[in-house]
């Protein structure tokens, strides 16, 4: 008796480890397209910040308002012009994930008056990126003393991304589908201060178990 009781608790111990590591993932709808993103079980401050807000419904019919080609698309104000919430996310930084093409990332406000690098409790950011080549990753290094692992440079070689932003900003999660919607965004037409001049606004942000 005492081994199936002993065997079953394993059993549901189990179960319960798969279901904590099951990444949550979020449907990101604009006016030019869908977004799915998976959100790192690595990052649950962030991770947790960005479920509930989006289930407030923060989200829905702001703006991407920031929009640079080959660097990135920036949202999270609210629709009525709210830049966040009032509150920020404690950084949490992992050298595992880096700001490679389709990473998403918590904007914040500069070092000189946020020294700990802490995020936005609603501005996120979807790099776009370019990619480089080793002698530029090399005086990166150089330049900001982070190294880059072997799969981060060949990320970097091939797919792209903005390795410059590494260890810098929190990278909580990443796109599973619509990367060419990010593309179409990034390349629309802007004007002052990197605002598109036709809005691209997100319809929703659902949260999917």
């Amino acid at each position: 008796m005492k081994k199936i009781i002993l065997a079953s608790v394993l059993v549901f111990a189990g179960l319960a480890c798969q279901a904590q590591e099951k990444e949550v993932t979020v449907v990101i709808t604009t006016n030019r397209g869908t977004i799915k993103a998976k959100l790192y079980n690595e990052t649950p401050k962030h991770r947790d910040n960005f479920i509930k807000i989006a289930n407030e419904g923060w989200y829905n019919g702001s703006p991407f308002h920031r929009v640079i080609k080959e660097f990135m698309i920036q949202g999270g104000q609210n629709a009525d012009g709210r830049m966040d919430p009032g509150y920020k996310v404690d950084a949490e930084f992992n050298s595992k994930l880096f700001h490679k093409k389709g990473a998403l990332c918590a904007a914040r406000q500069g070092d000189n008056v946020n020294p700990k690098k802490a995020s936005s409790g609603s501005q996120f950011y979807i790099v776009q990126g370019k990619v480089y080549d080793d002698a530029t990753l090399d005086m990166m290094e150089e330049r900001t003393g982070h190294s880059y692992s072997v799969k981060q440079r060949q990320t970097y070689k091939t797919i792209g991304g903005t390795p410059f932003l590494d260890g810098e900003y929190t990278v909580f999660g990443e796109v599973i589908e619509g990367l060419d919607v990010v593309d179409k965004i990034a390349a629309v037409k802007t004007g002052y201060m990197d605002v598109p001049v036709e809005p691209v606004t997100i319809t929703s942000v659902k949260i999917e178990k």
